[in-house]
């Protein structure tokens, strides 16, 4: 299962008439238990997969030409968006920023889709860069089966019981 879900439930027209008129597709985003809806016109998401093809190997899109207005066209659209947005979540371990700005998702650049969990606002970008860099990095959890002549892990665990159970211990 993964923390991000899609759907469009949804579309209405827009406009006076069939030649200026366009359909507006109401998407739902569930990302880590909190849902916000997106409205994107068919030619956000054709622009979308534009730059998406720059950068990985996206799905087929519907067609961009539809010449039949009537509910029945526009409902296989919408169904074909949908599943074309659930593909692209499905086929990729790591979502590309763009994709994570179309659905107005804030972003944490380095972390996987099922490890993402960021807030929906839309912030500029230097807003969710990290501001700290790592004090200690594991190659595998230290607390996990230690191996018998790794001696770190256990020094990390004894300081941290001292630390918490003997605060004015002094060592020697």
């Amino acid at each position: 299962m993964h923390s991000v879900e899609v759907s469009i439930p949804s579309f209405r027209s827009e406009g006076s008439n069939v030649e200026k008129g366009y359909t507006v597709f109401k998407i739902e985003v569930l990302m880590c238990g909190r849902q916000h809806t997106v409205e994107k016109r068919y030619s956000e998401f054709h622009a979308l997969h534009k730059m998406l093809k720059k950068m990985i190997k996206p799905p087929e899109i519907p067609s961009k030409h539809v010449r039949n207005w009537v509910p029945k066209v526009l409902e296989q659209r919408r169904h074909g968006l949908e599943l074309y947005l659930q593909t692209i979540i499905m086929e990729n371990e790591v979502l590309p920023k763009i994709f994570l700005d179309f659905l107005n998702i804030r972003h944490f650049p380095s972390l996987p889709k099922t490890e993402s969990c960021g807030s929906f606002e839309t912030e500029s970008e230097e807003s969710s860069k990290l501001t700290h860099q790592p004090a200690l990095l594991f190659q595998r959890d230290p607390y996990l089966l230690p191996a018998t002549n790794d001696t770190f892990s256990n020094m990390v665990i004894e300081g941290v019981i001292r630390g918490i159970f003997y605060p004015d211990f002094q060592p020697r």
